[in-house]
């Protein structure tokens, strides 16, 4: 027969579990693979023939022109050739020579500078429309020896100038694998999938005589959320409570103990079982049985007809992104209807997450506006949302006005 457990026991077996952490707030910055000269899968057997026939035919999407001093220097040279061709000066011939190489030494060292380049994209994703951001491009230098200096990285949004027009390398990134995290921010416009292209990447170095660009070849997708609108709030939705009944047998948050389960990422480190996680040697959470209570329901009617005004309809995407954030966070949020697509439970934060994700492409549709909420959706903790005047926006419960933006 085995001892009891005292505490010393417990907090020797609970030192021996990996005590798990708590996740942060926000979401971290999402990664992508590397691209680039130097991402690992355009990495190449080094050949001079290779070398060669690059320099003499560069690939497609290459450049290389002048700037305006290297337009300067160019009208120089030929000044200078041809004041020697007619004096048959040797030192202008000699001051000819050191112009054209320094032109040829530009564009090599160019060339040099962008070599075994790899970058990649940082984006954080919960974007929010009319909220700023901070748009990352990660720049690590794959070669052995020569480090790299004044790149330019021209960054687009949906074909046009978004996160920065330009991202400037202004410090020196090491060989070897050194990295640098060059970062501007950013405020979406619009809320919807948007996509954010790495254009063009160009070199100064050495001189800044000439400019060699080529294609970034980078692009990522990312969605925006709708922007948090302002709304009031009428006493019959501050006041209404959902409809509480009695504990049923199924997971929730009232006092009655249900089951034990082993900890999952997101779970609450107060539900933690101590003592029966002692035991098993394995972290084991709490679960209560849940009350016959759905919380308030959000039902949205997407149709055309309803919502003829874009300005409107932007709107109610607006309202019913930021009434669902509050009521989740006053736990008062059951479910969520989008016209005929089936009922969205809303029970944590990645439930949340999916239906502003599901809002932010939300458009509207042809079908016909429904005259009242379906029989198989319709209860009295319901909200529905319909026009309030030419432009604005309503919700509505059980007939009454509940709140208005």
């Amino acid at each position: 027969m085995k001892a009891p457990l005292v505490v010393g026991d417990i907090t020797r077996a609970t030192a021996a579990l990996a005590v798990p952490e708590a996740e942060p707030d926000a979401r971290p910055l999402s990664e992508g693979t590397w691209h680039g000269p130097g991402a690992p899968a355009s990495r190449r057997r080094f050949r001079w023939t290779a070398v060669l026939w690059a320099l003499l035919y560069p690939p497609r999407g290459h450049r290389v022109y002048p700037t305006v001093s290297g337009i300067i220097l160019i009208s120089l040279a030929m000044g200078i050739g041809t004041a020697a061709y007619n004096t048959a000066n040797n030192i202008l011939f000699i001051t000819l020579a050191l112009l054209l190489s320094c032109l040829i030494l530009s564009g090599v060292l160019s060339w040099m500078n962008l070599s075994r380049i790899a970058w990649r994209f940082r984006l954080e994703p919960s974007l929010r429309s009319g909220q700023e951001t901070v748009v990352a491009l990660e720049v690590r230098n794959a070669k052995r020896l020569i480090p790299t200096y004044g790149l330019q990285f021209e960054v687009v949004a949906d074909g046009r100038p978004g996160p920065a027009d330009s991202l400037f390398l202004r410090e020196r990134l090491d060989p070897e694998g050194g990295r640098v995290s060059l970062e501007r921010p950013w405020r979406p416009e619009r809320r919807g999938r948007v996509r954010v292209e790495l254009a063009r990447v160009t070199s100064l170095f050495p001189f800044g005589f000439l400019r060699k660009s080529f294609p970034g070849d980078l692009s990522v997708e990312a969605i925006v959320w709708p922007a948090p609108v302002s709304y009031q709030l009428f006493p019959v939705l501050s006041s209404a409570r959902p409809y509480a009944g009695k504990p049923v047998e199924r997971v929730g948050q009232s006092g009655d103990l249900h089951a034990l389960r082993r900890y999952a990422s997101g779970d609450s480190h107060r539900l933690i079982h101590w003592k029966a996680s002692a035991r098993s040697r394995q972290w084991l959470v709490r679960q209560f049985s849940s009350e016959n209570q759905d919380g308030f329901s959000l039902w949205i009617d997407p149709s055309r007809d309803l919502w003829p005004r874009p300005e409107q309809f932007e709107l109610l995407v607006g309202l019913v992104a930021t009434l669902a954030e509050d009521l989740f966070k006053q736990g008062r949020l059951g479910r969520v209807i989008i016209g005929a697509e089936p009922a969205r439970l809303i029970r944590r934060l990645q439930d949340v997450e999916a239906l502003l994700d599901r809002l932010a492409v939300l458009e509207p549709e042809e079908a016909p506006g429904h005259a009242e909420v379906p029989a198989r959706t319709r209860s009295r903790s319901m909200l529905v949302f319909a026009p309030d005047g030419a432009r604005g926006v309503a919700a509505y419960l059980d007939g009454q006005k509940a709140a208005t933006a």
